[in-house]
């Protein structure tokens, strides 16, 4: 029936074959990868002239960035990201072009090069989707709008930045659909899952997050909200912005022009007899003051912070003058962490590593991993396939650690010790550190010394 439905809309003969559903999947990616090029080329020739001029005058821009051509090169654009898995679109102006590069698993794609003679119209066009001032091209403007294709609906950030040639678009991409992973699939096992999971029953505290942009922070976060989720339970989040929506947890967005703030708005949630709150970022030292308050008074309190790593994030609150020994009463723990990609399961390969990276290993690793008795170690990378776009990475994983704030190190927080010596006293307590639960993950053939390397420091 279906063949014959086909037929008759078509007019054409159909011939069927058979392929798995992960062959298709395969054929659809590797279709769209080609196709970006070929349906933007097509459109910019439907266009024609109406592109001659290197700059469009604003009259010109706005009778055509409603038309067929350039609404269909933004959708193809939106369309390609979705199918590689992008989080982020940026459209640059360059001298004598336009460039469009992708963010997939953390790492920018160079896919297309555009003439500058269509940048203006395609600004424009996301301009109005975005219901941004269009005229409007000496400042910097935030919005954003929802977008579906298929059964896939993404709400999409939008950020425009005047540059020397032109504005500048980034794109972050949200999945509205399709649920929060869990501590587990982000990446925390063991001693580290543990010691969260137990803090986070607390019925008060302070539990901090911290790392910088783009480290996985806030889908953490969601993780552990959706694990503490229930109807027994009041959860109040202030965000900048709400990334992810779920169900049950009341989510307030922060609008500064208006007024509220993450302090003014944390001084409100304390009257909406909350459970647990959660501060998307502790910024200043009113917000500090206040979540401390909020935890001293019987609530379990979740927050982030922009440190390297988790001691850091004591010290830190030091110098938001807060009081040594009530960071130290309430804040219970902190968890540091980074994205590494994993390798393609598909073109994954062992290989014998150097002498000097086993070396680099056993120094971390000090002693959590018996080298003497895997005389034969072998590490595995990615040659470069279709599916991970030739790159030897596909998808990505956390890499975490978990410091608790145990009655020594709280000590330590009271004398206002060093970060360094709150990460040793940690470490001698039983905390893997962010490069040991990197360098485990090497081991375990989940991702690569580099990728470890390049994203935690010493």
């Amino acid at each position: 029936q279906a063949i014959e439905f086909l037929e008759k809309k078509s007019n054409l003969v159909v011939k069927p074959y058979m392929a798995t559903a992960e062959s298709i999947k395969k054929a659809i990616v590797e279709q769209y990868t080609r196709g970006l090029s070929f349906e933007v080329t097509e459109a910019l020739k439907e266009a024609g002239t109406q592109y001659s001029t290197t700059f469009m005058p604003q009259a010109a821009i706005a009778g055509v960035m409603g038309q067929a051509p350039v609404a269909r090169i933004v959708s193809t654009l939106l369309e390609y990201g979705i199918k590689v898995r992008a989080s982020d679109i940026h459209i640059e102006p360059l001298e004598n072009e336009s460039r469009i590069r992708y963010r997939i698993d953390g790492i920018l794609h160079e896919k297309l090069i555009l003439p500058k003679k269509i940048h203006d119209a395609i600004v424009s066009r996301i301009k109005i989707l975005g219901n941004m001032k269009i005229d409007e091209k000496r400042l910097p403007q935030d919005a954003r709008f929802n977008f579906k294709v298929g059964a896939e609906e993404l709400d999409l950030r939008l950020s425009t930045m005047p540059t020397a040639h032109g504005e500048k678009v980034v794109m972050r991409l949200l999945k509205k659909t399709g649920g929060v992973p869990d501590l587990p699939e982000l990446g925390l096992r063991g001693k580290a899952l543990h010691n969260l999971e137990e803090n986070i029953k607390r019925p008060h505290g302070i539990i901090l997050l911290c790392g910088p942009t783009g480290s996985g922070k806030t889908t953490t976060l969601y993780a552990i909200l959706s694990k503490l989720n229930s109807a027994q339970v009041n959860i109040l989040t202030l965000e900048d912005p709400v990334e992810y929506q779920i169900v049950g947890v009341n989510q307030v967005q922060i609008n500064t022009q208006a007024g509220l703030t993450f302090a003014s708005g944390l001084r409100s949630f304390l009257r909406q007899d909350p459970n647990i709150i959660m501060v998307g970022e502790v910024r200043d030292a009113e917000t500090t003051d206040l979540a401390i308050q909020a935890s001293l008074t019987g609530h379990l309190v979740f927050s982030t912070l922009h440190t390297n790593d988790s001691a850091g994030a004591l010290p830190r609150l030091l110098d938001m003058r807060a009081e040594s020994y009530l960071i130290a009463s309430t804040v219970t723990c902190v968890v540091g962490q980074r994205v590494v990609r994993k390798i393609c399961s598909t073109c994954r390969t062992s290989k014998i590593p150097q002498k000097e990276i086993i070396e680099k290993m056993k120094e971390v690793l000090d002693g959590l991993f018996d080298f003497e008795k895997n005389k034969n170690l072998k590490l595995y990378e990615g040659r470069g396939c279709k599916e991970c776009n030739n790159t030897g990475y596909l998808g990505r994983i956390g890499i975490f650690e978990v410091l608790v704030v145990s009655e020594k190190i709280a000590k330590m927080i009271i004398a206002r010790s060093r970060a360094q010596d709150i990460a040793k006293q940690a470490v001698s307590e039983g905390m893997i550190t962010m490069r040991q639960d990197g360098f485990l993950k090497v081991l375990e053939g989940i991702t690569t010394v580099e990728e470890v390397l390049r994203v935690a420091e010493e």
